[in-house]
Order: C-alpha cells, then structure tokens, then sequence
C-alpha cells in the first residue's frame, strides 16, 4: 500500500461519507498581515483593534474570507486533489468570529454524487463545517466540484443530487456579529458614512478600482490555505493541460473582489453568508480583476437593532471595467469579461 496520498477520484467517494481533514491550522497576526498584503482589505473591523473594540467586539477578527480559505483549504487533498473545476457554493454561514491565536479544522460529509454524460468526471457535493479549538462551529457550507475518474468503467451506486437552498434567510444568519454600540461606529474612520438605511434594493455600484493579478500572488495565497489543488502550482502538468498554464484558485478571486468593494460597501464589514456562487470562467496571472455589486435585498435582523443586512450580488470581470455593469447578454449567457458571481449577505451597522 502506497505510502503517499493520490487523493480520490470520483468513484471513491459515497454518499454519507464523513472525512476529517489534516491539519489543524492556527490563524495568527501573520496570516492576518500577508492576507492583508495580497488583497489590500480595507475593512475597518477586521483593520483595527481599537476600532473593533471600540463598537464591541474583544479585538478585530479574522477577516470572513481568509476563515473562509482557511476552513476550505483543509477539504482540498481529500475532495479536490483531482478536480477539474471547483463548481458552486451554497448555503454557506458565518457561524461565530475568529480571533488570532484560534485553531480551525474541518469536517466534510459527502451529500450528493452524479456522474457526467461523458463517464470521465462526476460531480461531487459535500458539507464542509470549521471548527475552533473549543469544538464551536465557526463555519458551514456546501460546494460542489467536478472531479477526475481514474476507472473510467468504474460504477459508483446511489447517485443522487441534493436538494440546496437558494438563498439563507435573515433568521439564519448574523450570529458572528456581537451587538454592536452604533454611536460608537465612526463613518470616517470606517471609510464610508453610508451604513444600513442608505442603500436600497436595485441600486448598482461600480466599485471603480481594478487589481492586477502576479503568478507569484495566487501562488502565495493558495499556499498560504494550504490549498493543495495541482492546477493552481504546477506549471510542468498544466503546461501540457487545456489552458497551458497555471489555473487561478476562484477564491482568490472572491477575495479580490470583496476588497475591491470596500470603495462603495466600507461599511459592509461583515459577510455572514453566502447564498450561492458560480465561477464563471478562468482567471490567469497578468488579467486585471475589476467588480460591481448589486442589491438584491435589504433585511432587518429579527430581534437587532444595531446592525441590518444587505443581500448582495458581487460581479467580476476579467480586463473589463465595470462602468456599464457587465452580466448576462441577451442570449442569456455571461458577459465574456464575467469570472465571479457571488451571492452573499453583507452586515452594516444601523
């Protein structure tokens, strides 16, 4: 028996399977500094201690989406070593804050297999949930991933497709945010005046910036999960693979994009779920990351008066700027540019 992991392919996989993930992995200041420094977040909760304890919280957390990777990154030698492409998300929520100095692992159960038409790859559905070190839930989500099949004869039974959530409500989530002291809240500080009562559903906002992105960036950042998918590192394989070259993780992406937001959402400090998301189409090095968000709906929280929530929709695009809000043509089908849309609740204080 092999000593080395060669990960598992789709007919490996059963529904109700349960897989703990290696390794346990403590967030510090550092990992804090260098997400900082690959994605420019500006968010003035997870930027300040002083300013997050100032409205409430002990000192600032961990940003959401490096939570996010972090907890990810522990499912990706188990589920997505042989992946093709990482598909969607859905019903994902942000459970309890993260401090530095907190330790997360990660559980994943298999809910759901189909194999594709052409009997080479199949996707497959899991739940994934983060904990911390005291056995707290800190993080729960679905994704689905189209993975590689080393026996294309091989016959996987009880195949079936979950049935997912299109959206969270607003019951569902908030429960990361302690109450928060409002008049604490210090729009110059934050980067933003606007907050809760400001923005209306409909309303389209171009984020402005663009971001380039270095093949030394994604590589940086992918490592720095401990993301360990072949496609994002090795460009001896992908060299000879469909794109020639080294695939950028979609979660880099996302990062880029929910930075690049703060230039009309400063106030949005918090994501507390994300209700689905497609990775439209490949981001390579070089490309030039734009975004716009639109909102979808506003929501009071039940029984909170000091924050509210935004569902949003966060687009991005690849060498395009956003000013004419690129999406869907006519036909229905994305925008060229299009590589992101993301489906998320979005926190801000009343």
């Amino acid at each position: 028996m092999s000593k080395t992991n060669s990960g598992n392919f789709f007919e490996d996989f059963r529904i109700g399977q349960v897989i703990r993930h290696a390794t346990p992995r403590t967030v510090t200041e550092g990992d804090v500094a260098l997400y900082t420094a690959l994605y420019g977040t500006r968010f003035a909760v997870q930027s300040s201690d002083a300013f997050a304890r100032a409205i409430g919280y002990p000192r600032a957390p961990v940003d959401d989406l490096l939570v996010f990777h972090v907890v990810f990154g522990k499912t990706v030698p188990d589920v997505s070593l042989n992946a093709v492409a990482n598909l969607g998300y859905a019903g994902c929520r942000f459970l309890a804050p993260v401090y530095p100095g907190d330790t997360l692992s990660t559980v994943s159960e298999v809910i759901g297999l189909k194999e594709n038409s052409n009997g080479k790859t199949g996707v497959v559905y899991v739940r994934s949930t983060g904990y911390n070190q005291h056995g707290e839930e800190v993080l729960d989500y679905v994704r689905w991933v189209m993975v590689r099949k080393a026996n294309e004869k091989a016959v996987v039974e009880g195949q079936q497709i979950p049935e997912l959530p299109a959206a969270l409500t607003p019951e569902q989530i908030g429960s990361a945010v302690p109450v928060i002291d409002r008049d604490a809240w210090d729009g110059v500080l934050a980067g933003s005046p606007h907050r809760f009562a400001d923005y209306r559903a409909g309303e389209r906002i171009d984020h402005v910036d663009g971001m380039t992105v270095e093949e030394a960036e994604h590589m940086l950042a992918t490592r720095l999960y401990q993301n360990t998918a072949k496609v994002h590192f090795n460009q001896y394989t992908e060299g000879q693979g469909r794109f020639g070259r080294r695939l950028i993780y979609g979660g880099h992406v996302i990062s880029l994009a929910r930075a690049l937001s703060f230039n009309g959402l400063g106030a949005a400090f918090h994501v507390a779920a994300i209700n689905g998301g497609r990775h439209v189409s490949p981001l390579f090095a070089g490309m030039t990351v734009f975004a716009w968000s639109e909102v979808l709906e506003t929501a009071e929280l039940p029984g909170r008066d000091d924050v509210g929530a935004l569902r949003l929709r966060l687009v991005a695009t690849k060498d395009k700027p956003c000013l004419d809000l690129p999406h869907k043509l006519e036909t229905g089908d994305y925008d060229p540019a299009v590589i992101l849309d993301l489906d998320y609740w979005a926190i801000l204080p009343r």
